[in-house]
């Protein structure tokens, strides 16, 4: 299988970030200051070579995507395997609210244990890695030789991080999850490498939290 480049962009801004709300699937659109950043983000790809653009079809990543597939000249593809990790009763609630109601499943995801299913049909960490990495795949088998965009989410691009470096699944996370961030992986025809992560220089001082 020949090279390809994947560049992942991380969806802008939500309200649910600023809140430090667990999203996961909920469905939460991009706020002003999202918005803003999904179109600083599409103006970068007026003209470039890209194949093709990828997102998630949740709201805040399709909202960033479609300035970047206008930029391009190129219809989006919306796709469920770039989705959120699903987590579960955690979803829609804060940090503190977490740990007030399930201290056990706070602790055990905290912990990074890679079996642990978020109650509530939630994902394993192991889970949302393999579907990562099927995804991932799955992208460079259709796009020999070519540059794509996949719009996705923070826990989506802490597997596409760990599995394109070695990182193992359960080490603390050392590297940025930056809102509109362009993180560009490459494929060599048999194995993933990081060629730039976290890149969010033409956001100007936007801000970009850390999505939970």
């Amino acid at each position: 299988m020949t090279s390809c480049t994947i560049i992942f962009v991380r969806h802008g801004v939500t309200d649910w970030n600023r809140a430090g709300r667990f999203q996961g699937q909920i469905d939460i659109a991009l706020n002003p200051d999202g918005v803003d950043q999904a179109e600083r983000t599409g103006r970068l790809f007026i003209d470039q070579p890209v194949a093709a653009v990828y997102s998630s079809d949740l709201a805040r990543a399709r909202q960033t995507a479609e300035p970047i597939a206008r930029a391009a000249g190129l219809d989006l593809i919306l796709e469920a395997g770039l989705r959120e990790r699903h987590y579960g009763v955690l979803e829609g609630r804060t940090h503190d609210e977490v740990l007030r109601d399930y201290p056990e499943t706070y602790t055990r995801w905290r912990a990074r244990d890679p079996e642990f299913e978020l109650p509530g049909g939630g994902e394993s960490l192991r889970m949302l890695h393999a579907r990562v990495e099927r995804q991932m795949r799955a992208l460079v088998a259709a796009h020999p030789g070519q540059t794509v965009v996949a719009v996705s989410h923070g826990g989506v691009l802490d597997c596409v991080y760990r599995i394109a470096s070695g990182l193992p699944i359960d080490s603390p996370r050392s590297f940025d999850l930056r809102n509109a961030s362009l993180n560009q992986v490459r494929w060599n025809g048999s194995t993933f490498s990081v060629v730039s992560w976290g890149d969010v220089a033409h956001l100007e001082g936007s801000r970009d939290d850390i999505e939970p």
